[in-house]
């Protein structure tokens, strides 16, 4: 006979996705595989998700405005998101980014500024609480990079910038944040290919990378009896601004093949990397948090 689930969706998933509160009671099946219909209580095989994931979600993206970011952020309001985009002076993509928006029947707030700031990163968690009350999801997307052939061309201020824009940025957006966040919420860090494999003419930069997967997985584990699930995101090539502001003409032509060897052989696109947002944000990955995604065109790293 069938029988009802004992737990609730909620139970395991969105709201109650931090540590479990509850023990299955003792039992025991002399026989492999087992049977599904004796377990007390049988396992939830559906959790009642929907087609519009993040409804009523709020999400703040950093670098919102174009490539990987205006991806989300277009999935995200989808998915049934309110979405805060910070950007850094790039106001025509931001533009652009909030029509199409619009277009897609979703609220949007733009904010112009610099996270190297901390009293920016304050800011725009004060305007997105002003705007739309609450803050659900935090995605801290933005990134810089420079090309340089040795680390001995690497200028101290510039290892400063980077750090400054690619790290700490992070940490401020993460601590303003969290006094808004309730359980249930999410963080998501975007890191890259580059921490794992390494990059010789980026080397600042996937140090940078290598450092928010490193906080990624410390701010899981404080987080987790919270309720705040804190995962990350490792894009391979994706062809984004960041490309053609960062090679020259020839890289370019060849990026995603020679320039980055990838065995798909091409470089991503935006909506390619996108879903693992979605997919982090919603209740769908209600159990994980501390772990990365990998769109990167097939490339074998190590977890």
């Amino acid at each position: 006979m069938y029988q009802t689930n004992q737990f609730m969706c909620g139970d395991v998933c969105g709201e109650k996705s931090g540590r479990g509160d509850f023990a299955f009671p003792p039992q025991h099946q002399n026989r492999q595989p087992g049977f599904e219909y004796v377990m007390k209580p049988i396992p939830v095989s559906e959790c009642g998700k929907q087609h519009r994931k993040l409804e009523n979600k709020v999400a703040l993206i950093t670098g919102g405005d174009s490539g990987i970011g205006r991806a989300v952020a277009y999935d995200f309001v989808r998915e049934g998101a309110c979405v805060v985009i910070v950007y850094y002076d790039e106001e025509t993509d931001a533009g652009e980014t909030a029509e199409r928006i619009k277009e897609l029947g979703g609220k949007c707030l733009l904010i112009r500024g610099d996270l190297k700031d901390p009293c920016f990163a304050k800011c725009c968690v004060d305007k997105t609480i002003e705007c739309f009350g609450k803050l659900d999801i935090l995605v801290n997307n933005h990134a810089m990079q420079f090309i340089h052939r040795s680390i001995l061309d690497i200028p101290q201020e510039e290892l400063e910038f980077i750090f400054r824009n690619n790290v700490f940025s992070f940490f401020y957006l993460i601590q303003y944040a969290l006094p808004y966040m309730k359980k249930g919420g999410s963080i998501i860090n975007t890191t890259s290919v580059t921490a794992y494999e390494g990059n010789k003419d980026l080397i600042d930069y996937s140090a940078t990378k290598g450092a928010i997967v490193a906080l990624t997985r410390s701010l899981s584990l404080s987080l987790v009896e919270k309720g705040i699930r804190v995962n990350g995101v490792a894009p391979g090539p994706i062809w984004t601004p960041l490309i053609p502001a960062s090679y020259s003409a020839e890289e370019v032509a060849t990026f995603g093949r020679k320039v980055s060897h990838v065995p798909m052989d091409r470089a991503g696109q935006p909506c390619e990397v996108s879903p693992c947002y979605v997919f982090l944000a919603s209740d769908d990955s209600s159990y994980m948090t501390g772990q990365v995604l990998h769109p990167n065109g097939g490339t074998i790293v190590g977890s």
